[in-house]
């Protein structure tokens, strides 16, 4: 069997091409532009010609906005079908107010860019030129804020969160074949990628972590920390017997690396509150019962430097760090059939 996962960022998407039987450290893997990136290079190659451009297709990262911003600043027209406007914003009225105009049918003179996630045909070509088979599965894993109209995006990610932990707390429900509808993104991708499972970024770095063998068995014994410091975001689980008892989550630009560490310390203990964190502009902090003591804190993601003064051990799931979600993707699965 030959898995695809793909860890699909706003400037990189990071891939492990998994071949059953082959060992993990000589199965392919690769950094390319994220799909967001291509699109923006499209949309930059079209302002150089002096286009128009329609967008369609399913949603996707927005990573791609900066480029079409300049579009529009420069004097060139963008227009996005009815159906495809969620990368840009959850509100129809905050799309026109960015000057993009909302259409049902493609206008004419205006050079189509379709918006996914995912491209069968790009990975067909890309694999193919490596002489390597379409995969069986493919794991995807992808941010997704959610979709809450009217509604703080964090607020409504965190009752996400709460759903969560207070319904089935296990960490391996956090891996979907049908995503809850909030989670637009992901749905998306999840039609896109055909058989396979889809995550959101941060709780495959988590996985990721438990991808090492030393991890997975120390977590069965006693409560752990996990921290994963991205770009973005950082994402901290209390993990127990593969049980999540705490989440909690801010942005990794708004936190020192001494913050970071004041918020786990409480957060360790049960005492980190919600509101502290989204009063802070973090996301938030749900946590249940704690059953044991949280001891060990282990960290990874592009960003961990931010803690490399503390007491505090880093990990390198399958011998590269920034593969991390893949790993947990790969961990997922398995654990999943294994079950």
């Amino acid at each position: 069997m030959n898995i695809l996962c793909l860890d699909i960022g706003s400037g990189t998407q990071d891939v492990l091409y998994f071949q059953e039987g082959v060992e993990i450290e000589n199965c392919p893997k690769f950094i390319l532009p994220s799909p967001a990136m291509q699109i923006a290079t499209q949309i930059r190659n079209l302002t150089a010609k002096q286009k128009d451009i329609f967008l369609y297709g399913k949603n996707m990262g927005g990573g791609y906005k900066f480029a079409l911003f300049e579009h529009l600043k420069a004097g060139f027209k963008v227009f996005v079908a009815k159906d495809a406007y969620f990368s840009l914003a959850d509100d129809l009225e905050k799309v026109k107010k960015m000057g993009i105009e909302i259409v049902e049918n493609p206008p004419k003179g205006a050079a189509p860019i379709y918006l996914t996630d995912f491209s069968p045909s790009f990975w067909q070509t890309f694999l193919n030129v490596l002489n390597l088979d379409y995969p069986d599965i493919i794991l995807a894993c992808a941010q997704d804020h959610g979709f809450f109209p009217h509604k703080s995006n964090r607020k409504g990610r965190f009752e996400l969160w709460e759903k969560f932990i207070s319904q089935n707390n296990n960490i391996y429900s956090l891996l979907y074949d049908f995503p809850p509808i909030e989670l637009n993104r992901l749905f998306s991708l999840r039609q896109s990628i055909g058989q396979g499972l889809v995550a959101d970024t941060g709780v495959c770095a988590i996985l990721g972590a438990m991808f090492d063998s030393k991890v997975e068995e120390l977590q069965e014994q006693q409560g752990i920390c996990i921290v994963n410091i991205g770009n973005s975001h950082v994402l901290g689980f209390l993990v127990y017997k593969s049980e999540v008892y705490g989440v909690y989550e801010h942005h990794t630009r708004l936190r020192t690396g001494e913050q970071i560490w004041e918020d786990i310390q409480l957060f360790k203990k049960g005492k980190l509150k919600n509101e502290d964190v989204f009063s802070s502009n973090g996301h938030g902090c749900v946590l249940i019962d704690l059953p044991v003591n949280f001891g060990p804190i282990f960290v990874l993601g592009p960003r961990r430097s931010k803690l490399s003064q503390f007491d505090v051990e880093f990990l390198c799931p399958g011998g590269d760090m920034m593969l991390a979600g893949c790993f947990g993707l790969l961990k997922g699965f398995q654990h999943i059939n294994r079950g």
